[in-house]
């Protein structure tokens, strides 16, 4: 008798364990699921080189969050573009535009111009919960091949500034999901089909897919470009301190190079300029040529704190307010300002 309830209890503790076995979905069921809310990013731009500026294209992929047309992607995608076009599954390209970026965690959000009938809004989820082991998928155009699907796990979890230098405040998941160009800006969706992260990068010294790839957390999205609006500036900048500053005759202990002013942009109707070619400087390699940041609004801009505290005033601005900022251009002082319209 007591093996047979034995036997009865193994039982019932397998059906309450894997509730997936008998009535859950396939992987296939879920990817088709969720396929809809994927887009398919291209975007054009221009850089600096040692031969002048050249133009280049950038192609990625992204996810529906909002019915009326936000889409979260990885910021090296879309932030300093000038043309960008969204496709939806089935649909033909439609123009989009940055409206919050926050490149230290390489996430931004673009507005699409339309939103056909068909396409899925995916819900950011909450990521906290998810562990090490728990399987996942990735959706996204891998060297342009749209909605292409791979799957793996999460192999280990990061905390910001623990990854890479180049995206301080991100939170990473580890993945061993296939990642490859294109599939930056892509979402990460639990087994059960839940938006848990954006596709950041790989790790490679081959050029392709090792097994070392890198997520946003989609907590990270939240806290970042939904709770608190990371507003796009259309500007990319370099901190310049110390010996470097001193050689570009930066008047103050630092400030913030323009590398790249993004066509109509606010930092363009500013009238910033970015720069025009590259230099070695203290013997490093840079973008020169573009204007110098000194304050904000009369705040000093010398540090990354700096920065901090002028993004959050920034965050304040209403319409009607002037928006003035200190450049330091052709090694002269210059006061530029502008009325703020909003976006």
């Amino acid at each position: 008798m007591r093996s047979g309830c034995c036997a009865v209890m193994a039982a019932l503790a397998f059906l309450i364990a894997a509730p997936s076995l008998a009535s859950g979905e396939t992987l296939g069921e879920a990817f088709r699921r969720v396929n809809p809310s994927v887009v398919v990013i291209r975007s054009r731009g221009q850089e600096v080189t040692a031969e002048g500026i050249a133009r280049f294209k950038e192609i990625g992929s992204g996810v529906l969050i909002s019915s009326d047309g936000k889409v979260a992607t990885a910021a090296h995608v879309v932030h300093s573009m000038e043309d960008i076009t969204v496709e939806f599954l089935g649909e033909e390209p439609v123009p989009a535009r940055v409206i919050a970026s926050e490149p230290r965690a390489d996430i931004s959000i673009i507005q699409a111009s339309v939103v056909p009938p068909r396409a899925l809004v995916a819900k950011l989820a909450d990521s906290d919960p998810v562990r090490v082991g728990d399987a996942v998928f990735i959706v996204g155009a891998p060297y342009g091949l749209a909605h292409s699907l791979s799957a793996g796990i999460i192999s280990a979890r990061w905390e910001p500034d623990t990854v890479t230098r180049d995206f301080p405040l991100a939170e990473f998941f580890q993945t061993d999901a296939v990642i490859n160009t294109g599939n930056s800006g892509g979402p990460m969706f639990a087994r059960s089909g839940e938006l848990i992260g954006i596709v950041s990068h790989n790790i490679t010294k081959s050029g392709g897919s090792e097994g070392l790839g890198f997520v946003v957390t989609a907590n990270t999205v939240k806290k970042l470009l939904i709770d608190s609006t990371r507003r796009w500036y259309g500007l990319d900048v370099l901190l310049v301190t110390g010996a470097m500053a001193e050689t570009l005759k930066v008047p103050q202990a630092g400030g913030f190079l323009v590398k790249q002013v993004a066509k109509d942009s606010v930092a363009a109707r500013l009238g910033l300029r970015g720069g025009d070619r590259l230099g070695i400087v203290e013997g490093q390699q840079i973008v020169v040529g573009g204007d110098i940041l000194l304050s904000v609004q009369g705040m000093p801009l010398a540090s990354s704190a700096d920065m901090v505290k002028v993004i959050k005033v920034l965050e304040t601005l209403k319409s009607g307010d002037t928006l003035r900022v200190s450049v330091l251009r052709n090694e002269k002082p210059l006061e530029l300002s502008m009325k703020w319209t909003g976006w």
